[in-house]
This record gives C-alpha cells, sequence and structure tokens, in this order.
C-alpha cells in the first residue's frame, strides 16, 4: 500500500474544487474574529493563521487595519488562489508553503489560529512537533487561539480521518505549555447544509 502524500492531498483538493465548494468554507470567520477580538489585539501584533490557505480570515484582518500577517498551508496551490483573490493586497501578507507538522517558525507571533489544521494531526509525534512550533513561535504571553472538530463533530474530513478534540483533552494537550481562557462550542454551517460541531479554545503561553 502506499503511504498516504499529505501534501498531494491537499494539492488535488485545491485544484479540483472552488473556495465555496470545500465543507470549511465561511463567507465571514465570525467565531475567529470574536476570539481576536476578545482579547483586543491591537492591529500592530504579528498573527499566523496556520492551514490558512485560501479561507478569508487574512482578508477580514487586513480589512480591520492589521498590519502583520503570515498564512501558512501546505497547499501551494490554495495560497495561490489565496493571493489571485487578494490582488495586490496579497503583498502584505507573508505567505508560507509549509507542513505545520515540521513547521518551525523562524519568527515569534503574538497571535497564533488554527482552524481545522490541529485536528489532522492524529500521530503522537506529530502532535509533539506541533506543540514545539507553537511554543517556540509565540511570544510569552502570547495567544493561541485552535478550533477542531468537537466529540460531537465529525471523525473524517476530506477523506482524511481527523482527532476529534473535548474541552478537557484540548487543554490536556496544551497544559504543558499553555494556559486555557476559555472554550466554545460552535456549530458550522457547510455549504451543503450540513452541520459539524468544532471546539475553539482559546490560550495563553505560560513563561518559562
Amino acid at each position: 500500500m502506499r503511504a498516504f502524500n499529505r501534501k498531494n492531498h491537499w494539492e488535488t483538493i485545491y485544484k479540483t474544487k472552488e473556495l465555496k465548494d470545500v465543507s470549511w468554507y465561511q463567507k465571514a470567520p465570525k467565531t475567529s474574529l470574536d476570539f481576536i477580538n476578545h482579547f483586543e489585539v491591537p492591529t500592530t501584533a504579528k498573527i499566523i493563521d496556520i492551514g490558512g490557505g485560501d479561507s478569508l480570515l487574512a482578508d477580514h484582518l487586513l480589512a480591520l487595519g492589521y498590519k502583520d500577517i503570515t498564512v501558512l498551508d501546505i497547499s501551494e496551490t490554495a495560497i495561490s488562489k489565496a493571493k489571485e483573490r487578494l490582488g495586490s493586497l496579497a503583498e502584505n501578507i507573508k505567505w508560507i508553503v509549509a507542513d505545520v507538522a515540521n513547521f518551525k517558525p523562524a519568527e515569534k507571533y503574538d497571535v497564533w489560529h488554527d482552524r481545522a489544521a490541529f485536528h489532522f494531526l492524529t500521530e503522537k509525534e506529530e502532535i509533539n512537533q506541533y506543540m514545539n512550533s507553537a511554543q517556540h513561535g509565540i511570544i510569552q504571553d502570547g495567544i493561541l487561539i485552535i478550533g477542531t472538530f468537537s466529540i460531537n463533530g465529525p471523525k473524517k474530513c476530506s477523506g482524511i480521518n481527523i482527532a476529534q478534540y473535548s474541552e478537557q483533552s484540548m487543554n490536556d494537550a496544551m497544559k504543558h505549555y499553555f494556559e486555557k481562557v476559555k472554550c466554545a462550542y460552535v456549530d458550522h454551517q457547510t455549504p451543503f447544509n450540513t452541520t459539524q460541531n468544532f471546539i475553539f479554545c482559546s490560550f495563553r503561553r505560560l513563561k518559562k
């Protein structure tokens, strides 16, 4: 059996589907923006969107006046589509093509945002690598905002098994490096009129 190639999988998804035809599409990323607003994040803050690809969070952050935005995605196609959509505004964003499972941040961020990338990491080693990257890539007292499928959500996405989380298991995964601030369960309505239950949690990086 051929080993699963995660990058090729996502390149194929973005080459064959339009933005509005994927289950994670959101016209406005309200929950993510609400969490960022909760912390009164200044427009000068350094924000990275993990797995942001062709999503619209960066568009909304630019519209709100944020000036230091980085978008990371495993798919070069997704990032190319986002650049094309944004036109000249894309020059105001730093783009990184990388698999977050082995991403080594070259900068430190005030806010690390991840909607639905972390739950694709199901192997302990990859989860540990992610946590190591996050704790090295976030400033002391910086913010981690992470959204995954909940224990009441789907068990697969785009044909891939995912790891479901509860508030407790999310906190257990993060507690060595981060202190939980708040969690919320959120229903996402897909473009296909189905409902996916997410858990979103925010954490503050511990001083060490």
